[in-house]
């Protein structure tokens, strides 16, 4: 029974909440909106104000039918007066909802709510500023100008608007400028790939892409030290292959002029963990690289990395040279397994 008494009690309660006439309903939601706004408690005030809208929309669409139906008559001077306050009110909770939206940041809802203050009232100047402000913060720089330039046109001299115009200007101007760093960015991108096609053309040097390449992060073929003077010396990405030992290293710029046998010293030059055996070391290994048609080639350790890239017989796939590295002593026996492989793949006997 308790539960049942406090239940209609509530039900009372929000009863009393409708009762009046619409003007006076929406006049209580929009004075309790007020007195939360006042306190920075957005959304709640966005609800009371959405109450006070909800009752007076559909009385204005009512009488918009009516009107547009030719059924509409002479309203008593009691009835022209509730429904002067009925458009008064929802020009003003609309527009106090709408800098609810502001401050939550649903910037689209502001510019609706603004649109149909505008459409109560074309000369609510508070509207075009609330209107500029959700503009701009969605970035609708040229809408949010001409809503600033109609709200200065009813006032020149209105402060918010005036700011707002600074805003706009400075929104303008930093757009500009990324947009122009942007375009600068892509020309300087564009130079570079011509310039490295050129110099990968001249040199004589086959590269290929497949459609899933490795994830390299900043790791590419470039010209250095400037990327955009074609007489630059060619760096590769570099992965040396321990097939045997399923072992591999990165070297992230491996220069043109280098040889190979100079990074293996740098490379082999500390036993590795992985090497048990002691069988990696800088003059005890044979370095493959493989061909297009799957064959391989050998590389010895006084060639440059030039050299060995533009005979032709070798690519570059996915911008990364690959190099396995077997020692010596085993290097006729993974040959002749690499072989057996490939031939597999292919389906041959």
């Amino acid at each position: 029974m308790t539960d049942l008494e406090e239940n209609d009690e509530l039900e009372a309660f929000k009863a009393l909440a409708y009762e009046g006439t619409p003007s006076e309903v929406a006049g209580n939601f929009k004075e309790q909106g007020n007195d939360v706004f006042k306190l920075k408690r957005w959304a709640d005030a966005k609800e009371f104000y959405t109450k006070a809208i909800n009752v007076l929309l559909p009385e204005s669409r009512n009488r918009a039918a009516a009107k547009a139906a030719g059924t509409t008559e002479s309203p008593s001077s009691e009835d022209a007066t509730e429904i002067a306050e009925q458009r008064k009110l929802l020009e003003a909770c609309l527009g106090n909802r709408s800098a609810c939206h502001v401050q939550l940041r649903n910037y689209r809802s502001a510019t609706l709510d603004c649109a149909h203050v505008l459409r109560l009232n074309p000369k609510n100047v508070k509207a075009f500023y609330r209107c500029g402000v959700a503009l701009l913060a969605l970035d609708k720089i040229a809408e949010a100008d001409d809503a600033c330039a109609r709200g200065l046109a009813l006032d020149p001299a209105h402060k918010d608007l005036l700011r707002l115009a600074d805003q706009i200007v400075a929104k303008a101007q930093e757009v500009d400028r990324k947009r122009k760093k942007a375009e600068a960015a892509e020309l300087r991108r564009k130079q570079e790939l011509y310039v490295l096609r050129a110099a990968l053309q001249a040199r004589g040097i086959k590269t290929r892409s497949t459609p899933q390449p490795p994830e390299m992060e900043d790791a590419r073929i470039r010209l250095v030290p400037d990327p955009v003077d074609p007489t630059s010396a060619l760096v590769f990405p570099t992965v040396l292959l321990y097939p045997l030992k399923l072992q591999s290293d990165f070297v992230k710029e491996f220069g043109e002029t280098e040889t190979l046998g100079s990074r293996l010293d740098v490379v082999l030059g500390e036993r590795a963990e992985w090497d048990g055996e002691g069988e990696y070391r800088p003059r005890g290994v044979e370095c493959y690289m493989e061909t297009p048609a799957g064959g391989l080639v050998k590389v010895g350790r006084g060639a440059s990395l030039l050299k060995v890239l533009s005979g032709g017989k070798v690519e570059v796939v996915d911008q990364v040279v690959r190099v396995f590295v077997v020692p010596t002593a085993k290097a006729g026996a993974w040959v002749e397994e690499f072989k057996r492989k490939k031939k597999a793949e292919r389906g041959e006997a």
